[in-house]
């Protein structure tokens, strides 16, 4: 019976195959036609928030930390979820002016911030912020004080040729640089940009009353306090994500000014050994947790020339995504060594974050200077000034030969032999 249906159905399932096979081959495969607004849907994409941009490495989103030098040094910028920790100069100069940098970057992108500190006032602090460069008229005066000193050098000698393949830091505004800005340091914010801002202070000593009994934690009281005041700004504004911003979604921008001192009531920068030591580790360990769930970046300096206890700077710069440190030559003897004559300090990229690995990776740029101008803070490669034999004396041609030394094999490869070039 089965084999009877089957054969006197054979024809008509021979037209059905055809039927199917001729209509196969129109709408197996359709063309993808914009809809009626102009927008396909070709999947999620990352978000798109003002002052941000996506990685070109990984995707990771990122902020400008104010400086586009040090934007390019990091890779782009600084991703969204990481820490970054400025190690400060000795005597606290120009540590601040990177604090201040990343706070004015966040309020001229419209971010929010929260700026923490147990020294000075977040309201003076943000009044100290320096002044963006928008219009035409600020960025040729800029021009002029960056090109100044360029245009005497040019006049007496051509760059050697060592330096002519390297390449060139950013050091000048760019009328079509949409990521990052630059800032007059003579110049403070105004008060329109600061009324128009959302930001959020935390000042330590507002913050703990001398009457208050404390209780024994894992953490020191300020930490504690602090934590929590973090926590309930991501939580309730919705920068984590589990409540939906009202508005647009926007970037978390934390600045926390000299973690780690005394003022902190931390005593690792009085002692080796002492009952909290963990405490501060423990911080650091707790906030990275919580930038990572939210849209937040946070900076942070620290005097880790007073912490006595190595191993706990080793923690601190592992539980750190990014490490910074500035090296100033005030009160050392490269102040009056000739090399180092243009400069102002060394700045050390100590570690760069490798996202989503076990390992961090590390700049291959090991000599950069920075100085500070009348109006720009900038950094640059470190260059080894000509050796001019008619005008150099045999001993500042050592002092220039021993300096080079300690720069290693990044600069000034060429003075450390016995015979030199002459230009």
């Amino acid at each position: 019976m089965a084999a009877a249906a089957t054969g006197a159905s054979g024809p008509q399932c021979a037209e059905a195959l055809a039927a199917a096979a001729g209509n196969s081959s129109s709408t197996s495969f359709r063309r993808r036609v914009p809809k009626a607004g102009g927008t396909e849907n070709s999947g999620p994409r990352l978000v798109s928030i003002s002052g941000t941009r996506p990685s070109v490495r990984n995707g990771q989103l990122l902020v400008s930390t104010g400086l586009p030098a040090l934007d390019q040094l990091l890779g782009g910028g600084l991703a969204v979820g990481t820490v970054l920790l400025i190690e400060e100069d000795k005597y606290n100069i120009y540590s601040p002016m990177l604090f201040k940098y990343f706070l004015a970057e966040g309020i001229v992108s419209g971010h929010t911030l929260l700026v923490a500190s147990a020294k000075e006032d977040p309201t003076d602090i943000l009044k100290e912020l320096p002044a963006p460069l928008h219009d035409d008229n600020s960025k040729k005066e800029l021009d002029e004080d960056i090109c100044h000193k360029t245009a005497q050098n040019n006049t007496k000698m051509k760059i050697a040729w060592r330096y002519q393949l390297l390449p060139k830091m950013e050091v000048g505004p760019v009328s079509s640089s949409r990521f990052g800005h630059y800032y007059d340091a003579s110049k403070k914010i105004s008060e329109k940009l600061l009324e128009a801002s959302k930001w959020h202070g935390f000042f330590l000593p507002e913050k703990v009353s001398s009457t208050l009994k404390v209780e024994p934690c894992f953490l020191t009281h300020g930490y504690g306090k602090l934590l929590q005041f973090i926590q309930n700004i991501i939580y309730e504004e919705g920068f984590d994500g589990s409540n939906p911003q009202k508005k647009q979604k926007n970037i978390l921008r934390i600045g926390i000014q000299s973690l780690g001192s005394p003022l902190w009531g931390d005593a690792i920068s009085c002692t080796e050994s002492c009952g909290n030591n963990h405490s501060l580790t423990k911080f650091l360990y707790v906030l990275r947790g919580l930038l990572r769930t939210s849209l937040s970046a946070c900076i942070i300096t620290m005097p880790t020339h007073l912490i006595q206890s190595k191993a706990i700077i080793a923690r601190v710069k592992n539980l750190s995504d990014t490490v910074v440190g500035l090296e100033s030559f005030i009160g050392s003897e490269r102040e009056t060594n000739p090399l180092y004559k243009d400069y102002h300090g060394l700045i050390h990229i100590r570690q760069i974050p490798r996202l989503n690995n076990l390992i961090c990776d590390e700049s291959d740029v090991k000599d950069l200077a920075f100085k500070l101008k009348r109006k720009l803070f900038t950094i640059e490669r470190l260059h080894l000034p000509p050796d001019l034999s008619d005008t150099v004396s045999c001993s500042s041609k050592q002092d220039l030969a021993d300096s080079a030394k300690l720069l290693g094999p990044g600069c000034g490869m060429m003075a450390g032999g016995k015979k030199h070039l002459d230009f």
